[in-house]
């Protein structure tokens, strides 16, 4: 007997030890019958160094990246990190708001190099050049795509995976990309881009929220032909860890000047249809996508804001120091199934005064085609609405299963 407890001792102890060594790694979750299971850690493509460390050596690198593109809990970017263990990075190229972070929307972006690494940095976000060139893939051996998406389709670091895979085919380059979680990527939801519509807020016929990873998304343009003359993007995929699209996940930085809050990324598919209407929705703020306004609601409604110049965040917002009054999102309450919601564009519309100039050319391309202003025109609800979308969003749905890496 006594023996046993000895033996029993022993591995009590083992146990207490494996607890505590693995809590650092670990998620616990609890269940309903009390009995706590281990969730493994979500990690990034780019921290599993372990999985493409090695497939680096020796080859000239290109990497597509910005401030997103960290490893570890120090939020190294991942460039400088690789270039400490000799990896040899020749060129840097940047998305929309710069290789590190801090442009505002829509600035024009110029080549630059890095003051940290001495690397030429190539815009993807200037003068119209969104493509690399043969100029910029010239002496590159492997071309590194590893940025953060936030899961809707007008956000426009979609368009350039595409023209950098587009680059990477043209130019007999690989691509690797270090995938990393889509944290609206528990949901599907919004009309399907009509291609007539297409621009660089859209490319293709998915719907507002795709539910994808960077990584499946670029299976996708490969497996259905969208590249430009149905070239093929040779792939090569790190995935994420310990992940799968039901899991909800809180980004670790900011993926651009705006979007500065978990709340902000989760609401900017609904609060982003306010980019095409006359009002604001938080841009010159510290809440933007969280705040929706105009002036001409001050007999509507007691909530106001006033944008201002944030420089390197809202250079010039839409009305700009005016009182906006409207609504306040910053306690609203998300809910547990991903949705996008209409309600919010639909009340604006219909209390606004000049319902003639609410909104602005841009709502179609935005939307990606012209039905959604024609519906809230006509009074429909968000219900009537969203069945419209439900024959196209079906069939992408299915099409999307072909390119899940994570169930």
């Amino acid at each position: 007997m006594r023996n046993f407890f000895l033996a029993f001792g022993f591995i009590l102890s083992l146990h207490i030890f494996y607890n505590k060594t693995t809590a650092q790694k670990n998620h616990f979750v609890k269940y309903s019958n009390s009995i706590y299971q281990y969730k493994a850690e979500i990690i990034t493509g780019a921290e599993q160094t372990n999985l493409y460390i090695s497939y680096l050596q020796g080859k000239r690198i290109g990497m597509v990246v910005n401030q997103t593109s960290i490893i570890g809990k120090n939020k190294t970017i991942s460039v400088d990190s690789l270039l400490s263990l000799g990896i040899r990075i020749k060129k840097i190229f940047g998305p929309e708001h710069g290789f590190r972070g801090n442009a505002s929307d829509g600035t024009e972006i110029n080549n630059a190099i890095d003051t940290k690494s001495g690397l030429p940095v190539i815009s993807l976000y200037g003068s119209k050049h969104y493509k690399p060139t043969a100029a910029d893939m010239e002496g590159l051996d492997l071309m590194i795509f590893d940025i953060q998406d936030v899961g809707a389709r007008f956000y426009t670091y979609l368009s350039t995976l595409q023209f950098v895979m587009e680059a990477c085919a043209e130019n007999n380059v690989e691509l690797m990309i270090l995938d990393r979680p889509n944290p609206n990527g528990y949901y599907v939801d919004g009309p399907v881009l009509d291609t007539s519509y297409k621009s660089f807020i859209g490319l293709n016929p998915i719907p507002i929220v795709h539910g994808l990873t960077i990584a499946e998304y670029a299976s996708m343009l490969n497996g259905e032909g969208w590249l430009k003359n149905h070239e093929q993007c040779k792939l090569k995929v790190i995935k994420v860890a310990n992940y799968n699209h039901s899991m909800r996940y809180k980004l670790p930085i900011n993926p651009s000047p705006n979007l500065n809050t978990e709340k902000s990324i989760l609401l900017y598919p609904s609060v982003c249809l306010f980019e095409g209407t006359v009002f604001s929705l938080g841009r010159g703020t510290q809440y933007p996508f969280l705040q929706i306004g105009h002036p001409a609601l001050e007999n509507k409604y007691n909530y106001s804001f006033t944008p201002v110049a944030i420089p390197g965040m809202s250079d010039d917002p839409p009305l700009k120091n005016k009182v906006c009054f409207g609504i306040d999102l910053k306690d609203y309450e998300i809910p547990e199934r991903g949705v996008i919601n209409l309600n919010w564009l639909i009340e604006m519309y219909k209390v606004f005064p000049e319902k003639a100039h609410f909104f602005t050319s841009y709502f179609t391309k935005l939307v990606g085609g012209k039905q959604l202003q024609k519906q809230i025109e006509e009074g429909k609800t968000e219900q009537e609405i969203k069945a419209s979308w439900e024959t196209r969003l079906s069939q992408y749905k299915v099409m999307r299963k072909k390119y899940l890496l994570y169930q």
